[in-house]
């Protein structure tokens, strides 16, 4: 439960402190603990650095505030975000986002890429087996306002392998399954990451069969690749749909019900794993 309570106290200090110029020596002596012990624990647990999680949620958060306060600059936005110039900052961008943050702007794409982490686990354990619960708070305010719609639910086929190829080949993989269910969602659905390799898209509409036909859209691209570094991977998804109405009125229930049913309709893996041609 220490390194527990050590890493909760690490994902709620780059939360707080996420518009600040901080570093990992910074959020190491914020919870009373050494560099190296800090990603250690982090690594173990979220299998990425303290820095490049922070550059994710920082890009995350950086995203929405382009699409949604034009009125800023690109160089208000980096500013804000702690970053001195618009070189850093859009390096930065461009690491995450794979685009400048002028032409994210004007093309803007689901923000929610890299949601919060929260880290849980049960009393008692010493082998330290957490719980990694994603925050889809900013869903969950806007299912109260949709509880007769439709959730399309989505997950990555064979994620792993694609990662074992390289992190940001399985980061442009996370892209780019976002990037198709935008292109099929309607002008009013909202596509969030909540998990790893899980996505859903809050619908605003109570037709099953709407839900369906995005469902089937965004299914009719499987097999298509992605390019990274001159190789091709094919990339698949599968896909479901679910209306949570009453069944899932608190945030947790809400949570596991879309993660249940992304587990729930995921067929048995078939054929080989994808592989960089």
């Amino acid at each position: 439960m220490q390194h527990l309570d050590l890493l909760a106290e690490a994902l709620e200090y780059i939360e707080k402190h996420i518009t600040e110029d901080i570093h990992t020596e910074d959020i190491a002596t914020a919870c009373y603990c050494s560099r190296s012990s800090l990603e250690k624990i982090f690594r173990f647990v979220n299998h990425i650095s303290v820095r490049d999680y922070l550059i994710r949620r920082r890009m995350t958060k950086a995203a929405q505030t382009l699409a949604e306060s034009p009125e800023m600059s690109v160089l208000d936005v980096a500013l804000m975000y702690g970053y001195s110039s618009n070189e850093a900052f859009a390096r930065a961008f461009r690491q995450v986002w794979y685009v400048l943050p002028s032409e994210y702007r004007e093309n803007p794409r689901a923000s929610g890429l890299f949601p919060r982490m929260r880290i849980s686990g049960e009393k008692g354990d010493e082998n330290m087996n957490p719980r990694r619960v994603f925050d889809i708070s900013e869903l969950y305010d806007l299912f109260q306002t949709r509880r007769d719609c439709w959730f399309v639910c989505c997950d990555i086929n064979s994620l792993i392998p694609i990662n074992e190829i390289s992190r940001k080949a399985g980061d442009l993989a996370i892209l780019e399954s976002m990037r198709r269910m935008q292109e099929c969602a309607g002008e009013d659905d909202i596509v969030f990451r909540i998990g790893g390799d899980e996505f859903i898209m809050l619908t605003n509409s109570s037709d099953s069969a709407y839900a369906e036909e995005i469902c089937r859209k965004i299914l009719e691209k499987n097999g298509e690749c992605i390019d990274f570094e001159g190789r091709t991977i094919p990339l698949s998804l599968y896909g479901s749909i679910v209306k949570m109405g009453d069944k899932a009125k608190r945030y947790d229930e809400l949570f596991s019900g879309l993660i249940g049913t992304i587990m729930e309709n995921k067929p048995c893996p078939e054929g080989s794993a994808p592989s960089a041609k």
